[in-house]
This record gives C-alpha cells, structure tokens and sequence, in this order.
C-alpha cells in the first residue's frame, strides 16, 4: 500500500539566533491582494488580454498542496514559460508564533492561462530560510522593502515596500474567520507589480524582504528545464 507524502516541516533562523519550525498543515497563495484595487481591476485587465481568466472577486485565496511550499535552491519546470513572483509568506510555527518571512511563487504562465489555481499547483512556493517575528516590524512595513530579480546578475524586476500589499493582519483576521489561524499554516501574500521591460522567463530567480533594523531575508534559486517527454 502506497503512503501519502507526509507534511514538509521547515526551519527558519531567527533574528536571535534561534530556530522556528513549522511543519506545514495549509498553504496558501493569495493574488490581487495589492491595496490599490484600481491599479489590481487595471491588471486584472491586461492579463485577460493575454489570455488569464479573471477572478470574479478580488483579493483571492487559493488553497495550495502542502509539499509545495519548499526550501531550495532549483526548480524544475516543463517549459520556458515560468517565471516567480516576489512576495512576503506569513507563517504560524509550531509554537504558534506568526512569522514573516520572503518567499517567490514560481508560477506556470502556459498553464495561467487555463487557470490561475491550476498554475499556482504547478511549481513550488520557495521559502526563505530565516524570518522574523511578525510583530517585531508590523507597525513599519512601509519600510520593509520587497523585491524581486532576475537572472546571473540579479537584474531587478520588482521593487516596491512590503505595504503595497494587503497587510499579514488582514489575512490574519481572513485565516481566523475561516478557522485557520492555526500553527502550520502558511500565507504567500500575492505579488507586487512587474517591470515589463525585463524578460521574466530567466534561468534564476530571486527575492528579498530587507528591513533597516533587521537586516536582509532572501532566496535565490536557479529555474531548470526538464527534458522532453516520450509522448
């Protein structure tokens, strides 16, 4: 009898020197969560000219296979239509403390256009490997400063404060009324927006949380095309 594959359970270094773990029991990727949802409709628009279906509420919330969120440093993909996307991943370790953290959602474009949960499933959440404590830098997120780059020379595609986006306590009140604001859970806040003028469909990516107190949270990870089927 075949076994399902048990819950990945990742640390995260601490600002002090200590370790957090979660193994993680829900994950989730949250999209068109940027404040302005004018700027989200306006997006929201140009991506149904390529083809992406329109959610017919905004923000929204996909939940997201487990094992999906990672701590690595490749990924492998089918084609060169994948691309990450730069966010902030809240997490609530074992202990029940609410940690923040950097994370990219390596997303499938080709299969985006069929459905965005469908290319959310496609590749992995990859997770930066230290946090800090959410209430440690809560009241100064316009400070925090997210992005994202691309490539061998860490050309920068994305670069925007952390509170572009909905903030953790709004997804933190969502996970609570939903029964879910529960040790091993994990929340991938949605990305901010993308410099079209740079090719994502690089062979690395890589993003960063950096606060002036706290230093610098980031991943980097090199983007790896599988061969070809036997079809």
């Amino acid at each position: 009898m075949s076994s399902q594959p048990s819950n990945p359970t990742l640390s995260f270094e601490l600002p002090d020197g200590s370790e957090a773990t979660v193994t993680v029991q829900r994950l989730f990727n949250a999209g068109y969560a940027g404040k302005n949802q004018e700027e989200v409709r306006a997006h929201i628009e140009e991506l149904a000219e390529l083809g992406v279906p329109a959610p017919t509420s905004t923000p929204t919330l996909f939940p997201i296979s487990p094992y999906l969120a990672q701590q690595t440093d490749r990924v492998y993909v089918q084609h060169g239509r994948t691309s990450g996307e730069a966010e902030w991943a809240l997490v609530i370790d074992d202990e029940g403390r609410e940690l923040l953290t950097v994370a990219c959602d390596h997303t499938d474009r080709e299969l985006e256009t069929h459905g965005v949960a469908w290319s959310k499933n496609a590749s992995p959440d990859v997770i930066g490997r230290r946090a800090w404590l959410y209430s440690d830098v809560a009241d100064r997120l316009d400070r925090v400063t997210l992005s994202g780059w691309v490539g061998e020379d860490r050309t920068v595609i994305q670069n925007a404060p952390a509170d572009a986006l909905l903030e953790p306590s709004y997804w933190l009140e969502v996970l609570a009324e939903r029964g879910e604001r529960e040790p091993g859970t994990v929340l991938i806040s949605g990305t901010i927006t993308m410099d079209g003028g740079v090719d994502q469909f690089a062979d690395r990516w890589g993003a960063a949380l950096e606060d002036a107190e706290l230093g610098r949270i980031e991943v980097d990870y090199e983007v790896v095309q599988m061969a070809a089927p036997i079809e």
